[in-house]
């Protein structure tokens, strides 16, 4: 197969990158991912079989709504929740049905997941050439646990439909409208709106995500050829309080870019001194306290890193552990129980360096600054 017609690539210039593409298996079919981002190839973009699964693009983030709407949309747009999981692509090939994470790999759990809860084979008949593309959400999660009141474990949200090969994207009302007929679930649909009706009825539909703890929204032109995001202050004190948990394993770029968008919002919704205070106050016991609780648990003798729970058959929770250590992630299990005929493992992903500098730090070594 030659893949760089559908990368758009001359043959020239497929060769010179076919070597960054790193090779892997999955039930005995070979493919390639590639880890990092190209010029017009995303990261994750996938080969296989005689096919091409495009990566999922970036989507670019505004700081204030007020200005950053009418900047970027200059008609009618759709507003969709953003939801708080792991980023999966969802294509049949050869006959099977794979789930592929944002850097391309195969996950055997989540593919295990979408072939058992979701009946996909009549949609991908009539749509063959297509890719769902959503989120992984719920609080037994082996990537991003977050609680959702409708999710009890672990369930797929739809939110584009795009070509596998070219990546472009079905627009949303067709979507909505085909994922519905199939009866696959989609993210919530908050509905069309006018870039200066948005600057109105954004900024409520933030609030009530924000009082329920949820992560924010996407808006996007109907046609998907735009897209803008924009999270609550609720899902950045999680993310927060989440990096400074593990401070020596998540870099100063991504806590700092959430501080900066806390300042942002705070500003755009008018705060009084006295709200802007309390969001302060907010903003520091998720930082302060999430790391205070690590130091303790060092201290403790605890095992630090990243806590997660999944549930399912027997098979298909052997195969996640060993893919994560495939992919070099140290996990220890801290339960293992069967509950109603499923298996539910418990375990924590290590974080080496949070868990060496924070006894080395206890112990009294020395900080140069």
């Amino acid at each position: 197969m030659k893949y760089h017609p559908a990368l758009g690539l001359s043959k020239a210039a497929f060769e010179r990158i076919q070597d960054e593409f790193d090779r892997r298996y999955f039930e005995g079919m070979e493919y390639w991912t590639l880890p990092d981002h190209r010029k017009n190839i995303e990261k994750g973009t996938v080969l296989v079989a005689d096919t091409v699964v495009r990566g999922f693009p970036k989507v670019p983030r505004t700081l204030v709504l007020e200005e950053g709407i009418p900047r970027y949309f200059a008609g009618e747009f759709a507003v969709e929740e953003k939801m708080n999981g792991y980023n999966v692509r969802i294509s049949r090939i050869d006959g099977d049905i794979y789930a592929f994470t944002r850097s391309g790999i195969v996950c055997p759990f989540t593919t295990w997941k979408v072939r058992t809860d979701l009946e996909l084979d009549p949609f991908f008949e009539e749509y063959p050439g297509t890719m769902l593309c959503g989120e992984m959400v719920g609080p037994e999660n082996p990537y991003t646990p977050h609680e959702y009141a409708e999710i009890d474990s672990l369930a797929f949200r739809a939110f584009d439909l795009r070509d596998r090969e070219t990546g472009d994207s079905l627009p949303v009302t067709d979507r909505r409208a085909i994922l519905e007929e199939f009866e696959i679930p989609q993210v919530p649909f908050f509905g069309l709106l006018t870039p200066s009706e948005a600057v109105d009825e954004v900024p409520d539909i933030i609030d009530d995500l924000d009082e329920d703890g949820r992560e924010g929204i996407v808006m996007k032109t109907p046609q998907v050829t735009q897209q803008l995001k924009y999270t609550t202050s609720a899902a950045n004190r999680g993310n927060l309080a989440f990096a400074f948990s593990l401070p020596f394993d998540y870099g100063q770029d991504f806590m700092f870019r959430r501080i900066i968008r806390e300042a942002f919002q705070s500003i755009e919704w008018n705060e009084s001194r006295e709200e802007a205070r309390e969001r302060a106050q907010a903003l520091g016991e998720a930082i302060l306290l999430s790391m205070r609780d690590t130091i303790q648990d060092v201290q403790g003798g605890e095992i630090i890193g990243e806590r997660h729970a999944v549930r399912g058959e027997d098979a298909a929770i052997e195969a996640l552990l060993e893919h994560f250590r495939s992919v070099g992630l140290k996990v220890e299990i801290e339960s293992d129980e069967w509950i109603d005929g499923d298996r539910r493992v418990a375990f924590v992903k290590k974080t080496q360096a949070t868990q060496d500098k924070t006894d080395a730090y206890l112990d009294g070594m020395i900080v140069r600054e």
